[in-house]
């Protein structure tokens, strides 16, 4: 944003205060994600994390309270897991996509609402899971099971609060609540890493920091363009007289962004990943011979990088189709120009208008697929060639400027941008 448009935000006194409350509730998660649960070994969890890469990850969904073991553990990942259950669920029932779809916003309130009470359930068995797969790996100290069963509701507790305070955010238009509150602890967990490069620098690694750099800033400007692009479908509107006014008759373009679907498909990806890896903890110590196997089997599949990175793109690149269909239809996009009075030049309105719109996605939609799938193992891949290339590991910076938290930061800071303009734009006009 220009330099005018930063202090025509604070001119307006309900989009000042409506900055100042997203950065206030956003204050308030910092706050909370740094109280810790009892009986914390807080060596034997910095050893734990040092050596879990994929626990690493989810703590940077997190923002961190996962490796202070925060009552805001699991971060936003229970309601983010809920979302895409319903989700699913709408595909396989139709009452479901119908409330959501045709009910307009009574029906998206009622199946949000449903996705707020799933989330309840899924919390208390990814904290249960998470707190016994942490008493065996030596983190927590053993305890009873009353203080279990407290933590339990702590961090459930902590995990609807944070939902909470995420909603709160969408509801002012400045920011995606989810996105914004992953944003906050992406960028609070930085000073740690710089911290950790300084105490830890060694000369032998200056190539190894020197391509890390560059690998960011590559991705930095790939993510811009990505963001940005998009193929302009040309739009006409027939004339239309009322009284003795004439309307339309005006050329419009309809924009089909290559990556319309922006973090949300990573965010969902890591969520579902999770799920599994948390149930698997959950029965690795059950006095069920084939159900131990079973949850042991799925551990080592996971802990498998090649296994888990390849899962994590087929989850990325299908999640983006599936949060697209859910977000931008073409057929009711295709009515809504008919409504209008609005065409596109050599297509008839209507259904094939509709195909025609169905067909440029599938093809820009695939770019963005990859893409997203491609940032979103390219921490582990730019680690492994830059060990290869140089022979030195440098573990504690992958994920400070990993491509998934660049991903976030960059189109969250545009989608923000977007937002406060149009706000700025609205105001202007009025």
């Amino acid at each position: 944003m220009r330099p005018n448009k930063i202090l025509a935000v604070f001119k307006y006194k309900d989009l000042r205060n409506r900055i100042l409350f997203v950065l206030g509730m956003m204050l308030v998660f910092r706050i909370a994600a740094n109280i810790p649960i009892s009986g914390v070994d807080i060596q034997k969890l910095k050893e734990f994390f040092a050596a879990n890469q994929f626990f690493g990850l989810m703590n940077l969904f997190t923002g961190g309270a996962l490796e202070k073991l925060s009552i805001l553990m699991l971060g936003m990942g229970p309601y983010i897991t809920a979302i895409v259950i319903m989700q699913l669920l709408s595909l396989i029932f139709p009452r479901l996509e119908e409330m959501y779809k045709e009910e307009g916003e009574a029906g998206r309130q009622k199946f949000n609402q449903y996705a707020r009470i799933l989330t309840i359930p899924l919390a208390a068995l990814q904290s249960f899971s998470m707190l016994k797969f942490l008493q065996r790996q030596g983190v927590l100290g053993s305890s009873s099971l009353p203080a279990l069963l407290s933590s339990v509701l702590t961090i459930t507790a902590g995990s609807i609060f944070l939902m909470w305070i995420g909603e709160l955010i969408t509801e002012k238009k400045i920011g995606d609540g989810i996105s914004l509150l992953i944003l906050a602890g992406i960028l609070a967990d930085v000073p740690n890493s710089l911290r950790q490069i300084i105490l830890t620098w060694k000369s032998s690694q200056i190539l190894s920091y020197l391509l890390f750099f560059i690998a960011s800033f590559v991705i930095t400007i790939l993510v811009v363009i990505i963001n940005e692009a998009r193929r302009n479908v040309p739009i006409s509107y027939a004339k239309r007289i009322r009284g003795r006014r004439m309307y339309g008759g005006v050329q419009s373009y309809l924009p089909m962004m290559i990556n319309p679907a922006g973090v949300m498909p990573i965010i969902f990806a890591l969520s579902i990943l999770m799920l599994p890896g948390m149930v698997a903890t959950l029965i690795t110590g059950s006095s069920i011979t084939w159900l131990a196997k079973i949850a042991n089997l799925l551990n080592l599949f996971l802990k498998n990088a090649w296994l888990y990175n390849f899962l994590y793109f087929l989850l990325v690149f299908l999640f983006t189709y599936f949060y697209t269909s859910v977000t931008f239809d073409p057929n009711d996009v295709a009515e809504n120009l008919q409504k209008m009075g609005g065409f596109v030049p050599g297509l008839r309105p209507g259904k094939q208008t509709a195909d025609f719109l169905h067909h440029i996605l599938n093809r820009v939609l695939i770019l963005g697929a990859m893409f997203l799938g491609f940032i979103a193992i390219s921490p582990a891949a730019i680690q492994f060639l830059i060990q290869k290339f140089t022979g030195v590991e440098i573990a504690a910076f992958s994920f400070a400027i990993g491509g998934t938290s660049i991903l976030i930061i960059v189109s969250v800071i545009l989608e923000v941008s977007k937002q406060i303009r149009s706000q700025l734009e609205m105001r202007e006009y009025e």
